[in-house]
């Protein structure tokens, strides 16, 4: 499930590029106009590549946005409440979980194999095989709740 999104990232990012940057010819734009009234192009000037607003990528995978520091804090308070080593002072992975979760979660409507997904992604060192159902459940509930409510 994970290539399938990752190949479905890729291609929206490598559209959103192409449209960014067009099938054009660079001497129409300066059409009529003798070769020494064009621009040249400078030596030392790095060309500059368009690229694709990453954030508009990935909501279109399905992925929301980081969560304001706010949204962040209460999200982690929720999480190690639930158990510490769900963090585990890793604060960007739970957050990356999270997302992933997300991510995940908008195209899987059974609750039941949304639980599923999340005991496999949140693991820790002793809990390889996720927290079990009942965890798995509580954690689903904070990611839901704090970083992508209309999921």
């Amino acid at each position: 499930m994970r290539t399938h999104h990752t190949i479905a990232l890729a291609a929206a990012a490598a559209t959103a590029l192409l449209a960014l940057t067009g099938c054009s010819d660079p001497d129409a734009d300066h059409a009529g106009m003798s070769d020494e009234s064009k621009p040249k192009p400078s030596a030392s000037a790095p060309a500059s590549t368009p690229t694709a607003d990453p954030g508009a990528t990935q909501s279109a995978a399905g992925i929301p946005p980081s969560p304001a520091p706010a949204q962040r804090a209460i999200y982690l308070a929720a999480l190690n409440k639930i158990d510490p080593e769900i963090v585990g002072g890793d604060d960007d992975k739970a957050i990356s979980r999270g997302l992933n979760q997300c991510q995940s979660m908008k195209d899987e409507k059974d609750p039941t194999k949304r639980v599923e997904s999340t005991n496999r992604r949140f693991t820790g060192p002793n809990h390889p095989d996720g927290f079990g159902p009942t965890k798995a459940a509580f954690i689903l509930a904070a990611v839901q709740t704090n970083l992508c409510p209309t999921y």
